[in-house]
């Protein structure tokens, strides 16, 4: 039985206050919620703050990016030894990342690899944009993603995926539920090809893209997805709360 994983994506949100503050309101909340994994992603300034925060708590931490070198001169960058101070979860290869940052897949793929040794916790992003997804191209883009991504990766497991069509990430569209099951399905059985059924039944599979409290019990009643990654509504204490609450009724 696969254990669903929700996990907040801060982004670009919040300084150090207001993420201790954020973290304040919700903590107790999410403390009691068992039978799902409750991932917090703040920004890096907050990483300290909110460890110390959810220290006794059943909350994990994780990070939204990190360079895949170990050290080095990169200016403003975050190695993978950095964050597993601090991190269980790393976040890697963001439509967001991808696009405004020149990310490729091989990039992504050595983040990857680079995380996995560090013993960090990967919550792979992958995703077709709106023209792909009209083009019926879905199929084709999450392929190329999954396997350049997982290239040369001996073991999968540990690592967490979360499907993020473009077109739904902060547009208010999120996919259908059914839609949703559907392509996650497909994604399990490429992993099943790359390695195992039994591998590809064990890895948790996220939705992402516009989740809020209102439409996660569609996603979430679905036998293929494991959870959510969770943008604007994991900003809001009791609406993330409500996310998670829902989703041990479902899973539980």
């Amino acid at each position: 039985m696969r254990l669903p994983i929700i996990a907040a994506n801060w982004k670009m949100n919040t300084n150090i206050e207001q993420a201790v503050g954020l973290v304040e309101e919700m903590r107790d909340g999410l403390d009691k919620i068992e039978k799902v994994e409750k991932v917090l992603c703040p920004p890096f300034i907050s990483l300290a703050a909110v460890r110390e925060l959810i220290a006794d708590s059943s909350i994990k931490l994780g990070a939204q990016n990190m360079h895949f070198e170990e050290k080095g001169a990169y200016t403003g960058e975050i190695s993978p030894l950095m964050v597993k101070d601090l991190c269980e979860y790393i976040i890697l290869g963001h439509s967001e990342r991808r696009q405004y940052f020149g990310e490729t897949d091989e990039m992504i793929n050595k983040k990857v690899k680079a995380a996995l040794r560090a013993g960090l916790k990967p919550i792979l992003c992958i995703g077709e944009k709106l023209e792909e997804n009209e083009q019926g191209k879905t199929a084709e883009v999450v392929t190329r993603q999954i396997k350049a991504a997982l290239a040369e990766v001996v073991s999968p497991l540990g690592l967490v995926i979360a499907y993020e069509p473009v077109w739904a990430i902060g547009t208010g569209k999120a996919a259908s539920g059914e839609g949703a099951n559907t392509t996650i399905g497909f994604i399990r059985r490429i992993i099943a090809q790359l390695y195992s059924e039994e591998i590809a039944q064990a890895i948790c599979i996220q939705y992402g893209g516009s989740v809020t409290s209102a439409n996660v019990a569609d996603f979430i009643g679905q036998p293929e997805i494991d959870g959510a990654l969770v943008g604007g509504a994991s900003l809001k204490a009791e609406e993330f709360i409500g996310i998670v609450e829902q989703t041990a009724a479902a899973k539980g």
